[in-house]
């Protein structure tokens, strides 16, 4: 296959054949925020929301660019944002706000802990 056929007839996440070079294993704890999503990805499936099939193919969905340029929990955090608005359970507007809500958060506790007696 060549060119334009193997783009048509390969997902974004099917590497298979091809020489990907050398894979640089490096063990890392996770980042708390890795931890949630994994923990949202149980939840979401132990609610029968988003199953293991649907999470994969909302990964494929976004494209070999997409996938490219994020990491592991990246696409995950955007496949389910973008399978919650397929299904009607989320909108963007809903989540942008809750994305603001933890900003702030995030910016009072920064600066309780930078300035703790005032």
């Amino acid at each position: 296959m060549m060119g334009t056929e193997t783009l048509v007839k390969r997902l974004s996440n099917d590497i298979g054949g091809i020489d990907g070079g050398k894979i640089e294993r490096v063990e890392h704890e996770l980042l708390p925020w890795e931890k949630r999503c994994h923990a949202l990805a149980d939840v979401l499936d132990f609610r029968k929301i988003i199953n293991t099939e649907e999470k994969r193919r909302g990964v494929e969905a976004l494209g070999s660019e997409m996938v490219a340029k994020l990491t592991y929990y990246e696409r995950w955090i955007v496949a389910f944002s973008n399978i919650l608005f397929q299904k009607g359970i989320l909108t963007p507007g809903e989540l942008a706000a809750r994305m603001a809500a933890v900003e702030a958060r995030a910016a009072t506790d920064a600066a309780r802990m930078e300035y703790p007696n005032g």
